[in-house]
């Protein structure tokens, strides 16, 4: 099998699909996040509270980008079916705050830097928002 063959039938397959839409979208809440998350522990705010802000800020960006890009026809069209899937999204986003603050602030009591926890906080974040929001917020 060459190698353009091989790219058509495993990658770009990929590269069509949701997850990959959400992963490129959580991306760029991700940079939102993580430089409002830097800012402010430049600023001197600590870790946890620097971590749970960055988190917030990069979910308001996630939701813009989310329910218009890649759930765009599962969004709910309007009225109380909208307002149910918003307070959805914050549902989900907020047990992501929740791993995140608690990620990163227990790295903080352990000794680790705040940007290395952030990474794991990252990581078990969008696993979890991913499977809440793929199965039950835009279902």
């Amino acid at each position: 099998m060459t190698a353009t063959a091989m790219l058509n039938r495993t990658i770009l397959p990929l590269l069509r699909t949701q997850w990959f839409a959400y992963l490129l979208v959580s991306a760029v809440a991700l940079a939102g996040d993580m430089a409002a998350f830097l800012a402010l522990l430049r600023a001197g705010v600590a870790p946890a509270l620097a971590g749970a802000a960055g988190y917030s800020f990069g979910i308001a960006v996630h939701w813009i980008l989310s329910s218009r890009l890649v759930f765009a026809l599962r969004a709910a069209p309007g009225g109380t079916a909208r307002m149910r899937q918003k307070a959805e999204f914050v549902g989900s986003a907020l047990i992501g705050l929740v791993l995140t603050t608690v990620i990163v602030g227990l790295g903080d009591k352990a000794g680790i830097d705040p940007r290395l926890a952030k990474g794991a906080a990252i990581a078990v974040s969008f696993t979890c928002t991913w499977l809440l929001r793929s199965r039950i917020v835009f279902r």
